[in-house]
């Protein structure tokens, strides 16, 4: 078994530890991923992400660059067990050596700030993919979940305080948290794209060889990608929304669109992207939802379209995958749903590369 994984927030969460004076390694940690275990599991790729939250890390160019040096820290230290991939034939070159493959990403293209300058300095420091939007607009475009007009879930649990399940109260409370949940988290934004800013770091990204990533971003801005790009480009972890009606979840129209530009989508295990439950109920999550979403993506979209974007160490964890040491439960569970082994290779590794192959250097 190989694994290529497009999205984690592994550097995220190390940094984040170490500058709370309780400072972990990649090497080996407590959180979803470390490389020990990573390399015990198979993995080909993983992507790094460089995170960083508009509204809360400061200046977003110097925090990014915080970030970068932790991550070549981290992979100095590591280099028995690991390095970076700066073009499409490195992943092949690092297996050979018995290494895992690092692609550095950053998900909030708002690090940018609108410059083009400062893009051709992250392709210089080895970023090949970038997440146009988080959960805020920035000078490229528009998210469908904008953080600045609510939290959804975290709203909605407000509105249950001080309830105890089974009442009354607590019934009639969670009507109107269910409300105030649908209107965050169902509601896409259909109007508000990609910037004219946003077209020109679509189109200067593939002249560099670096790939954009739609997750985050809001509908209209989808359909903006879908007319500016003329290379495959990704969604790194996003599920199904005729499955789970988040709309952080792509469309069938857009899983569509995606394979037939040659891209992929990654199976995303956020228990609140592959399942909703009642406001204020448990979701630990299972790996049959995760099977029921990769089924319809590639009923929709075929299979060249699923691949794997865990976003481990960014989101809680999933009782069923508690970690990189659990791809193998999940290769059990989609096997023991119909797909076939070669089928599996294709998701867990194959259709990312080919994805990798026509767009990096």
């Amino acid at each position: 078994m190989k694994i290529a994984d497009m999205h984690c927030d592994t550097i995220y969460r190390l940094l984040c530890r170490k500058e709370e004076g309780r400072p972990e390694s990649l090497r080996e940690n407590k959180g979803h991923l470390d490389l020990l275990r990573m390399k015990q599991a198979g993995y080909l790729v993983q992507n790094f992400a460089m995170f960083v939250e508009l509204d809360r890390d400061g200046d977003p160019w110097e925090r990014v660059q915080k970030l970068y040096q932790y991550y070549r820290e981290e992979l100095e230290e590591n280099r028995e067990l690991v390095a970076p991939v700066l073009r499409y034939s490195d992943i092949a070159v690092n297996e050979a050596a018995g290494k895992l493959s690092s692609m550095l990403t950053v998900e909030e293209g708002g690090v940018c700030k609108g410059d083009l300058d400062k893009l051709q300095q992250l392709y210089d420091m080895g970023v090949r993919m970038i997440t146009l939007t988080w959960n805020f607009p920035n000078e490229l475009g528009f998210p469908n979940l904008d953080s600045h007009k609510g939290q959804g879930l975290q709203e909605a649990m407000k509105i249950l305080e001080g309830t105890r399940p089974g009442t009354g109260e607590y019934a009639s409370r969670q009507a109107a948290a269910q409300k105030a949940f649908a209107a965050f988290n169902h509601k896409a934004n259909e109007t508000d794209g990609l910037t004219q800013k946003g077209r020109e770091f679509v189109v200067h990204m593939e002249e560099l060889g670096m790939i954009p990533d739609v997750s985050h971003l809001s509908d209209a801005g989808f359909y903006d990608v879908c007319q500016v790009a003329k290379k495959p480009f990704v969604a790194s972890h996003s599920n199904a929304r005729q499955v789970c009606g988040c709309v952080r979840n792509l469309t069938d129209d857009m899983i569509r669109h995606l394979a037939e530009r040659g891209g992929v989508m990654g199976l995303n295990y956020c228990t609140d992207f592959l399942e909703e439950v009642p406001v204020g109920q448990a979701n630990p999550g299972t790996i049959a939802s995760i099977a029921h979403h990769a089924k319809h993506i590639v009923n929709v979209g075929g299979m060249e379209v699923l691949g794997l974007g865990s976003d481990f160490d960014g989101i809680g964890t999933h009782a069923e995958l508690p970690g990189g040491e659990a791809m193998g439960a999940l290769w059990e569970g989609l096997h023991g749903a119909g797909f076939t082994e070669g089928q599996l290779d294709a998701i867990f590794w194959k259709n990312v590369l080919r994805v990798y192959r026509d767009t990096l250097p």
